[in-house]
């Protein structure tokens, strides 16, 4: 029986492998015989600003060739589908070394209405993409230039494309593209699209061939030094801080608690004296409201801190194991997949542990809603993520956009989580209820039967004010590297520093957990035991800012217009900040656990 259920998975993860990775063995070598055909790919078109708004090549009433090759698609993964991409062959003559002086690819006449299109791509700045041997390419479909004749500004598109191809032996090393011989868009206008190739060699070696694309100006521009630099600095000094404070305050607070007795005037307690965070040690670890969607909400944290460290490590990696994550199209989207559906078990195992260590003895667990709180883990962020799916998808089959998910991938992205994703996240609640760190995170002082009513606080210790003004110093900390990736991904770049997010990503950890527990210690010094919550909003509000950093940059950043467009970028961006909201939230609710349990372990309880 188990050799049966580990050969099941054993094809599962096969078949995720080949669905998710796919790649083709001509374009996986990139080794060609003299005169061997080269395959020109074209991939999408669109305006320029606006990166989600992609149609088919061909939907611009463009001429097919007429030499016989057959313009078919070419198979594609499931993270190149996600990401946008839908090669098919262009149908020119190429072959491997060989010179193409001047070639006629097919002619048409502009009626009105073709006219009108060409000329409204050309007023939106559209361009294409093309591929040679994995290597991107990427033209203007027209521009808008002087006509002598008439003596006016008028829309031209290019009829010429001039490919020049260098290449180190049998392999290619570089592709440009240059688009030439522009022509005025008018209806009655005959075109002839023509192109050329030149072979060129080069002594670039293959492995750096990519390089030429990575911006390094951009990327390690001595702003992105330094803005981590200061992050760093910022950690020091914070943890500093927080130490001092803290070691402080509390060094203080156990020499007045450890009193045999409180002080009291001819037998009369001092009212006031014995108050602060001792005074709840009867509640503050009493069961969190709505336990089932906050242990959801600490499994999918971990699960997603989980991917997002294992993502980029895989990616650091690259060069040594399996290539630069840049490199194949479609790698970055199939990672994410592969890691969210391994990482479940983390969810699983976070939330039924979590859930756990309050149902500690058997007739408490008789009360227990374990099973409601496994399926919220299990479903919360894929809920999200379908919806927004589903509503950017309405929009994108408005527009005819490929961006929109096609429904076999749907269907694949369902056998995934299904076959896989959900028995792991099972499982590691079976394990999480079982053999977790519920036990360790026994409660050090006794839950009273009666919650304890909760006084008036200064308004610098309530939750309304404590949890926005947590997030600021995380959100300083990271809103540098915020620019650089919402850049890169909004504005085609290749990022590829990967270490520096690494080190970002571990400066927001420790940021978040120190000014987590600044916060949790100001609400419970105002004798507020509902500090959980609050560690997980102080912790997670740092999401928030990064939403209205998102509303900066799209003004001010970029020229994005159209409902297509919109709808992408702060569908995308919600996606984003929810998952960071719960990745912070999950390292701020552990960073606070384990100071408020050790600052209770240490007190004297009469």
């Amino acid at each position: 029986m188990k050799s049966r259920i580990l050969l099941f998975y054993s094809y599962i993860f096969t078949t995720i492998r080949n669905t998710v990775v796919y790649v083709k063995a001509d374009d996986y070598y990139h080794i060609y015989e003299k005169n061997e055909a080269v395959s020109l790919w074209v991939n999408t078109i669109g305006p320029y600003h606006n990166p989600q708004e992609a149609y088919p090549y061909y939907q611009l009433p463009f001429c097919k060739p007429s030499h016989g090759i057959e313009t078919s698609k070419k198979s594609s993964g499931i993270g190149e589908i996600l990401e946008g991409n839908q090669l098919q062959n262009s149908g020119f003559k190429l072959h491997f070394g060989t010179d193409v002086d001047r070639e006629s690819i097919c002619d048409m006449t502009l009626d009105k209405d073709t006219a009108k299109e060409f000329e409204s791509a050309v007023d939106n700045q559209y361009w294409y993409e093309l591929f040679l041997d994995d290597l991107p390419m990427w033209g203007m479909v027209g521009e808008t230039l002087r006509d002598d004749v008439h003596g006016r500004m008028e829309k031209h598109i290019f009829t010429h494309r001039s490919l020049s191809i260098s290449f180190n032996g049998n392999r290619i090393i570089e592709a440009n593209l240059t688009s030439e011989n522009p022509v005025p868009i008018d209806a009655g206008q005959k075109l002839e699209f023509t192109y050329s190739v030149h072979w060129k060699p080069t002594s670039k070696v293959f492995e750096n061939r990519f390089n030429r694309y990575l911006e390094y100006d951009f990327f390690e521009h001595k702003i992105h030094w330094f803005s981590v630099f200061n992050s760093f600095m910022m950690v020091i000094f914070l943890c500093g801080l927080v130490a001092l404070i803290l070691l402080r305050t509390l060094r203080n607070d156990f020499a007045r608690y450890a009193k045999d007795e409180d002080l009291d005037v001819e037998g009369i307690q001092v009212i006031g004296e014995d108050s602060g965070w001792k005074q709840v040690h009867g509640d503050v670890f009493r069961a969190p409201e709505h336990l089932v969607l906050f242990s959801a909400l600490v499994g999918t944290g971990w699960q997603l801190t989980v991917l997002v460290l294992g993502v980029i490590l895989y990616a650091i990696a690259g060069p040594l194991l399996h290539g630069n994550m840049y490199e194949d199209r479609g790698e970055m989207v199939s990672t994410f997949i592969v890691c969210f559906s391994l990482s479940s078990a983390v969810a699983g195992y976070s939330s039924g542990s979590f859930y756990k260590q309050f149902f500690p003895t058997v007739r408490a667990e008789a009360s227990s809603q374990w099973q409601k709180a496994m399926l919220a883990t299990i479903l919360l962020f894929p809920a999200i993520v379908a919806l927004v799916t589903i509503l950017l998808n309405l929009v994108a089959l408005h527009y005819e956009s490929i961006s929109a998910v096609p429904l076999g991938v749907a269907v694949k992205m369902a056998a995934i989580w299904l076959f896989v994703a959900l028995p792991l996240a099972v499982m590691g609640t079976l394990v999480g209820r079982n053999w977790g760190s519920a036990g360790k995170n026994e409660a050090p002082c006794r839950v009273n039967s009666i919650p304890r009513p909760i006084p008036a606080a200064p308004w610098y210790c309530q939750p309304v004010f404590v949890v926005p003004a947590a997030g600021i110093l995380p959100f300083g900390s990271i809103f540098i590297e915020m620019y650089f990736i919402f850049t890169a991904f909004w504005s085609y770049k290749f990022y590829y520093v990967y270490g520096f997010m690494l080190l970002v990503y571990t400066i927001l950890s420790m940021v978040t957990v120190c000014t987590t527990i600044v916060a949790v210690y100001f609400v419970l010094n105002a004798e507020n035991y509902h500090w959980q919550w609050v560690a997980m909003g102080s912790a997670g509000s740092t999401s928030v800012y990064v939403f209205l950093y998102s509303l900066f940059y799209f003004f001010y950043k970029t020229q994005m217009t159209g409902l297509l467009q919109i709808s992408f970028y702060f569908g995308y961006m919600f996606l984003f900040c929810c998952a960071l909201f719960f990745i912070c939230g999950a390292i701020g609710v552990w960073g606070a656990s384990v100071f408020v349990h050790k600052i209770y372990r240490n007190i004297k309880i009469d």
